[in-house]
């Protein structure tokens, strides 16, 4: 793996942007066709909104094991895919091109929100006592409030040129199922999403947002598909799981020609639509002159790690930056720390293609934690294969650490977070404090990738004290792993 060897090449402050960092906090700083209220440490400066996305797949050593076919175990074909998803996004999952070009309309629609804010976290830095400094890249100002409207604008738009009418999905926390509920009206598709029944039941405010543009929501396990009813006559109260929730959309794509599948996260073109955060990110640190020490994200199936990093990668292997990389998991859903690495699939019936990622076991159903975007048995194949290259480094933490974070957070930067960036505050919190001891003055840069006003549900059994840390069962995970594939 290359290392830095020189301080990168900066560009100078561009004169807008200078100007920008010394406004009063009142003043309202303007970037594409929206408007917000600056803040002391806010940074879009005169970024504007990418032109293509990055594919660091061209930039890697190694290439990835490609994807296999569930039945013949042999490496997929472009046609094997064509039931699920449209020519496009086929060619974008199976390219090494390093470049995409994003459509006008794509970015057309990225402009209502794009490009989002950088913000150094003076307050928590100052509540911490760290020397260090902490940026986050916040992607709460979306209109579904999180990172997920990056790649369902795209989605929905390849769809709909493909002459699709209908899409199906599956959602977690129901941040991904909100997002393509806002794109698919965008672009007149019928929507219909399997949301993990322990979300659907603790977050009844996503389902409502949902169906207020225009979706059809079931919970899932559900009584609608073949999948669902064999999970629920398996286990009539399971919690479900995304495993379980995408093997019931997979199978309503693939049987019926009129639909097409969308995936929130895991899949390379997933992933690829995502840099536009790390591509505006390396922008504005540049602005300012600061390069990170530390990227943290959380994960779960490696969306918003993905989109923030990736570009961060791709300087650090021509030698223009050094940084680590810091992936942050559940403790109840350790992916990354407690998984294995082999093909495996993505769903709970197996319905999909074999990936190798890291895997708890396709019928791993993780408990019901807060985080419920992150409750998935399997990690990205591209961020596993990375973390195999060791290229970046992974950890977990228990959901009461990561809520008392939130806090420190809120209390401070103002922001409250959704549980699923909580582990990335946590993490970096540790690190802040670890600055403090050591008395270096590292520079923190985390993926702030959502607000949890849909989350309140989960704040108030933390500031009640009835949130319990929870955590994987070795022997549901020892019979879990004992179910992958052999290959």
């Amino acid at each position: 793996m290359a290392t830095a060897l020189r301080p990168p090449r900066l560009p100078a402050v561009p004169e807008q942007a200078s100007s920008l960092h010394r406004l009063p906090k009142h003043r309202v700083a303007v970037t594409g066709r929206r408007s917000f209220a600056a803040r002391a440490g806010s940074y879009p400066g005169n970024v504007g909104v990418p032109k293509q996305w990055y594919n660091l797949i061209a930039d890697l050593p190694v290439k990835p094991p490609p994807m296999l076919h569930p039945g013949t175990h042999q490496p997929l074909n472009p046609s094997d895919l064509a039931p699920l998803f449209p020519d496009e996004l086929i060619r974008q999952e199976l390219t090494e091109e390093r470049f995409i070009d994003i459509p006008d309309e794509v970015r057309d629609v990225y402009e209502l929100w794009r490009p989002t804010p950088l913000i150094r976290a003076k307050r928590l830095e100052k509540l911490l006592g760290t020397p260090a400094k902490i940026y986050y890249k916040y992607e709460g100002t979306s209109p579904a409030g999180s990172h997920k409207g990056n790649t369902a604008v795209p989605q929905a738009w390849y769809n709909a040129a493909a002459g699709v009418k209908n899409v199906v999905t599956e959602t977690g926390a129901g941040q991904w199922g909100s997002a393509l509920s806002f794109a698919s009206t965008l672009f007149g598709l019928n929507c219909e999403v399997w949301q993990v029944r322990a979300s659907y039941d603790q977050k009844p405010y996503r389902r409502l947002m949902m169906e207020t543009w225009g979706a059809k929501v079931h919970p899932s396990p559900s009584d609608v598909t073949e999948a669902g009813r064999r999970l629920l006559a398996a286990d009539p109260s399971s919690p479900g799981s995304l495993g379980m929730a995408i093997s019931e959309a997979v199978e309503v794509a693939a049987t019926n020609a009129d639909t097409k599948y969308c995936l929130g996260s895991v899949l390379n073109h997933v992933l690829l639509h995502q840099t536009v955060i790390g591509e505006e990110c390396l922008e504005q640190l540049a602005a300012i002159g600061d390069t990170p020490d530390v990227v943290i994200g959380c994960t779960g199936g490696g969306s918003n790690f993905g989109g923030l990093a990736f570009p961060f990668m791709r300087e650090k292997l021509a030698g223009r930056m050094n940084p680590q990389f810091r992936a942050v998991e559940p403790a109840a859903c350790p992916t990354l720390t407690k998984g294995v690495y082999a093909y495996d699939y993505g769903d709970t019936a197996g319905l999909t293609p074999l990936m190798k990622m890291h895997t708890l076991g396709h019928d791993f159903v993780p408990d019901p934690i807060h985080a419920g975007g992150l409750r998935y048995h399997g990690m990205a194949p591209l961020i596993s294969h990375v973390y195999e290259l060791g290229f970046m480094e992974a950890m977990s933490i228990q959901q009461t650490e990561c809520f008392e974070a939130a806090l420190q957070f809120a209390r401070t930067e103002g922001i409250i977070p959704a549980p699923e960036p909580t582990h990335a505050i946590a993490a970096a919190i540790r690190e802040a404090l670890e600055c403090k001891r050591t008395g270096e003055e590292k520079v923190i840069l985390i993926a702030m990738c959502g607000h949890g006003h849909f989350d309140l549900a989960a704040y108030d059994r933390y500031l009640r004290g009835d949130m319990i840390d929870l955590s994987h069962s070795s022997e549901k995970l020892k019979e879990s792993l004992g179910a992958i594939p052999k290959v």
